[in-house]
C-alpha cells in the first residue's frame, strides 16, 4: 500500500519495516496501522524541505518534534517518537543510516492521569444492581462479575467464546492484544453466576446457533456500545456518578484492589495481559492514594 505523493522508495521502507514488526512481534493490525501512518507523516514532513527517511539529522528531527509539539497532545507526541526511535534503530541495524537521528530527543512529559476506578463497595452495588429475574438482568451480573473477577478488557469479554471457557477449572483462554493468549483465573462468584447464565438466560436468549458467551437481546454477541449502555444504566440504578464510570472501570478497579490486598505487581500485570509493567504501574498510583486517604480518614492523627 503506497501513498500518493510519496517517493516510492519511502513507501518501500516503510513497508519493509512494518512487515518485519509483524514478522517479530505478532502486533496488532491497529498497531500496525498507528506506526505506518506515524511514519508516513514523518515521510511527507521531510518531503517538503527535500529530505528523505535515510537522510535525517537530530535537527531535522528535533525541528519536527517541535513542530508536533504545536498541534498534537503530549501522549500523542510520545506514541509517534516511540515508533519513530523503533523505526531508525530498526535501519541502524540494517546498516542503512551510520547513525540514530532520535538520540538525543527527549520524550515530551505526559500529565500523570489516573484511570477512573470504584471503591470495593461501590463495586458491590454496581454488580447488585441487575434484576436477576429476567434473562437480561442474569446476563448482566453474570458480565460484570466476570469483568471484575478477570480484570479483562471490554473488547475481550464481549468476544469471548464457549470454547475459551473452563468453569470446572476456573480458567478462561484469552486472546489480546498483539494476538498474545494468557491464562485468566475466574473466582467462585464469577464461575457461580456464569453456570447460572448458561444454564437459565443464554438458552432464552439464543435465536440461532452462536458460540459467543454473552448474546445480546437479539440472540447476536454483545458489542462493545451495547456493553457500555448496561454499565450506564446499572451504574445510575447504583447511585454511582456517570463521571466515576467508564468502560474499563471494572478492569481498573480489579487491578487496583489486587494491589490494595497485597498482590504482586507482575502477576496483576500477567493477569491484565499487559506487555510492559510501566503499564501496569499506574495502577500503584491509585492504590497508594487510596491508602492515604484511609490513613487520613481513620488514623487518630492522619
Amino acid at each position: 500500500m503506497s501513498t500518493p505523493g510519496l517517493a516510492l522508495e519511502e513507501n518501500i521502507l516503510i513497508a519493509e519495516f512494518i512487515d518485519q514488526l509483524w514478522l517479530q512481534d505478532g502486533l496488532a493490525k491497529n498497531t500496525l496501522d498507528a506506526y505506518r501512518s506515524d511514519l508516513l507523516l514523518f515521510a511527507q514532513w521531510l518531503q517538503s524541505s527535500q529530505r528523505t527517511l535515510l537522510n535525517v539529522s537530530s535537527a531535522d528531527f528535533g525541528q519536527y518534534l517541535a513542530s508536533l509539539s504545536q498541534s498534537r497532545r503530549a501522549t500523542t507526541q510520545r506514541r509517534m517518537l516511540a515508533a519513530l526511535r523503533r523505526f531508525y534503530r530498526w535501519l541502524l541495524a540494517e546498516n542503512r543510516i551510520s547513525s540514530d537521528p532520535t538520540l538525543q530527543s527527549d520524550a515530551p512529559i505526559t500529565p500523570q492521569r489516573f484511570p477512573k476506578t470504584l471503591s470495593e463497595q461501590q463495586v458491590e452495588s454496581l454488580l447488585a444492581a441487575p434484576d436477576i429475574e429476567n434473562p437480561q438482568g442474569l446476563r448482566d451480573r453474570a458480565m460484570l462479575e466476570t469483568l471484575y473477577a478477570s480484570g479483562l478488557r471490554v473488547s475481550e469479554l464481549v468476544s469471548l467464546k464457549i470454547l475459551q471457557l473452563d468453569l470446572s477449572s476456573g480458567l478462561m483462554r484469552i486472546t489480546g492484544k498483539g494476538s498474545k493468549e494468557r491464562l485468566v483465573p475466574l473466582g467462585e462468584w464469577a464461575i457461580e453466576w456464569l453456570r447460572r447464565y448458561m444454564a437459565q438466560a443464554r438458552p432464552v436468549l439464543q435465536k440461532k446457533p452462536d458460540d459467543a458467551v454473552f448474546l445480546s437481546r437479539f440472540g447476536t454477541a454483545m458489542t462493545r456500545q451495547m456493553f457500555w449502555q448496561i454499565v450506564k444504566r446499572h451504574a445510575l440504578s447504583a447511585g454511582i456518578s456517570q463521571a466515576a464510570i467508564s468502560p474499563h472501570t471494572l478492569r481498573h478497579a480489579f487491578a487496583t484492589h489486587l494491589l490494595n490486598h497485597g498482590a504482586d505487581l507482575r502477576v496483576v500485570q500477567l493477569l491484565l495481559g499487559h506487555a510492559d509493567i510501566s503499564t501496569t504501574q499506574i495502577y500503584t498510583h491509585v492504590a497508594r492514594e487510596r491508602l492515604k486517604q484511609l490513613h487520613s480518614k481513620h488514623h487518630p492523627r492522619g
